[in-house]
């Protein structure tokens, strides 16, 4: 009923009215610290996608019920181990943002960043002049043209397997209007300026959304998922399985930052595993749950909405968030290691 969402628009409100009245407060640092919920503890309680699945029988895929039945919630994050992470790894965050957030002298205010904290103007787009390698890229038509020419064999073989009414399909209806704007429009920064103009405060997401869904199915459909989990796996034991297991878990969380159907590709495999290793699997779920909250820290991905309320770039904000980053890593692993060994192992 209250979304995660919830994390991210409060804090990027709060801090551009927190940057209207303070004269000299370092507006990168402020919206580090705004995003650290989703970097560090929101999978830890009641926003946590994999523990809410397996605490509901009807949200369970089937296949996976059989392997771990239903894990309550009081198994999962209601749990001691779950509140001694939450307490540490907030400790830790708030410890980086205070002692790393720039002196009043070295501050970097919104207007020095070029950032009117005013409404929103209708200013005509500037002229772009490319100047790096990524740039030029932007200003190119060759992107726009290899994913639109994908996309239209995508939906065509889509009609001819299910029939025209396949283009109807919604997903299939939406990635439709997707490949022809970028056709219409170009050059990938002609379509994103686009995009921007009709819906600033979310163009981020709605962009990057079929992206990453489109990786996802990449993944899973290749067997890359399949093969690197089954390489971690084989060389785990009862002791260091958390370990490897935490670490997969972050590494693929770049490619598909999803906290529910990363947990569905991922939970065949370490729950069945746990199972032969005689691990609690409400254990499997707490770690999931810690180490796939990581590359949020550096994933621009979820920084979109934040990004898109404070008019700011990920590249204003990743040098402090990549300093929480190392620390919180090697935290991780340490706590799930040591956790690990409070569980009764048969």
């Amino acid at each position: 009923m209250i979304s995660w969402g919830f994390s991210l628009i409060f804090s990027g409100i709060l801090i551009r009215e927190i940057s209207r009245r303070m004269k000299r407060v370092d507006y990168r640092a402020l919206g580090a610290a705004g995003y650290l919920g989703l970097g560090s503890v929101w999978a830890l309680g009641l926003s946590s996608s994999a523990a809410l699945m397996m605490a509901s029988p009807n949200a369970i895929p089937e296949a996976l019920l059989k392997i771990s039945g239903v894990i309550p919630l009081s198994e999962t994050i209601f749990t001691w181990q779950n509140g001694v992470m939450i307490l540490v790894l907030v400790a830790l965050s708030v410890a980086i943002a205070y002692l790393s957030a720039p002196s009043e002298d070295n501050a970097k205010t919104a207007r020095e960043l070029g950032i009117d904290l005013g409404p929103p103007a209708n200013d005509e787009p500037q002229r772009f002049r490319a100047r790096t390698p990524g740039e030029k890229l932007e200003t190119s038509p060759i992107l726009n043209l290899l994913i639109f020419i994908a996309g239209i064999v995508y939906i065509i073989e889509q009609i001819d397997q299910k029939g025209p009414l396949a283009a109807l399909d919604l997903n299939n209806y939406n990635f439709t209007f997707l490949v022809l704007g970028l056709f219409m429009h170009w050059t990938p920064r002609n379509f994103i300026q686009a995009v921007a103009r009709a819906v600033p405060a979310t163009t981020g997401v709605l962009l990057q959304f079929p992206f990453y869904a489109g990786i996802f199915g990449v993944l899973i459909g290749a067997g890359v998922s399949d093969l690197l989990v089954r390489f971690f796996l084989s060389v785990s034991n009862q002791g260091t399985f958390p370990i490897w297991m935490g670490i997969y878990t972050a590494i693929l969380g770049f490619f598909l930052p999803s906290g529910g159907g990363k947990w569905v590709v991922e939970a065949p495999y370490f729950l069945e595993t746990a199972k032969e290793l005689h691990l609690q699997l409400a254990w499997v779920v707490k770690i999931y749950n810690v180490t796939e909250a990581l590359p949020n820290l550096i994933n621009p991905f979820w920084m979109l909405p934040l990004m898109g309320i404070m008019g700011v770039r990920a590249r204003d904000l990743i040098g402090y968030s990549m300093l929480q980053f190392l620390f919180h890593v090697p935290t991780v692993m340490i706590l799930i290691w040591l956790l690990n060994r409070t569980f009764v192992i048969g």
